[in-house]
């Protein structure tokens, strides 16, 4: 008797490492598993990482990512693909290219803008080639503050207002989704929204948690998403089941004391205390 499959939904984190665990893949595969979602990985970029900051980055080569996206894609069925850490252009286009030949029923573009060499030029390519060549395959992105900026063409966005133009500009030049996230902005509640085409932006409210322990959100929130994503097929229920997943692991892990910067959050909050 041959054994049934699971429901469970199998998710790629395409990214870079981070060797002291709090973001980009090890951010995600800890995300999908504690959503209760199979996690595939494809590196991008190894990084020498903690809770204080980068201290080097090396590029893994497009033939090397190329194979990684062929070996899952070959031989496991992917509901969701959440994209991180693309070091350069050249990276891009090879995730792209993969996509392009191996469609899958959900992507998040979780744009995080490096240029390796110090170039802003590099930069500029970097984001071109992002608004090329993935935003088309994306179904959501999730930008900072910073990232929205670059992408939109604008300057740091200083209200809301602002941040919800920048947004839809991007959907002008083809973004299906975006979430614009205001947790920089100051208050007791930290405001996002989620912009769509043909449809009214939705506002998601969550109060405050003061903390410098939030190293690694963005990775999270955006691996959230895309394991939630195909219990519901509905992108509103997924970024509320998110968010509110991501409020509670910053909640859990403030007291941390891991290193000495700003630590990472507690991902496997539900299950250990």
């Amino acid at each position: 008797m041959q054994p049934q499959e699971k429901p469970y939904p199998r998710v790629l984190t395409v990214a870079g490492s981070d060797s002291g665990g709090g973001a980009g893949i090890q951010a995600d595969l800890k995300t999908f598993g504690a959503l209760g979602a199979y996690g595939a990985s494809v590196i991008t970029a190894v990084t020498a990482q903690n809770t204080t900051g980068v201290q080097a980055v090396h590029t893994v080569p497009p033939e090397i990512i190329r194979a990684q996206c062929e070996s899952v894609f070959s031989d496991i069925r992917i509901d969701a693909v959440k994209i991180g850490m693309l070091p350069d252009t050249a990276a891009i286009r090879t995730v792209a290219d993969a996509l392009r030949r191996h469609p899958v029923p959900f992507t998040v573009l979780d744009p995080v803008l490096v240029a390796t060499s110090g170039d802003s030029l590099a930069l500029e390519d970097t984001c071109a080639a992002l608004l090329a060549e993935l935003m088309p395959l994306a179904d959501i992105l999730t930008p900072n503050l910073s990232e929205l900026a670059a992408l939109s063409g604008n300057t740091l966005p200083e209200s809301e207002s602002e941040m919800l133009k920048q947004g839809e500009s991007l959907l002008a030049r083809g973004a299906k989704a975006i979430l614009l996230k205001g947790g920089h902005w100051s208050g007791d509640t930290a405001r996002d929204w989620l912009v769509r085409r043909n449809a009214d932006p939705q506002c998601f409210i969550g109060s405050r948690i003061p903390t410098r322990h939030t190293h690694g959100t963005g990775c999270t929130l955006s691996s959230a998403i895309a394991a939630l994503y195909p219990h519901s097929r509905q992108l509103n229920l997924a970024v509320a089941a998110a968010k509110s997943y991501l409020h509670g692991a910053i909640d859990a892990g403030q007291h941390w004391q891991l290193g000495h910067g700003s630590g990472p959050v507690a991902h496997f909050w539900r299950t250990v205390r």
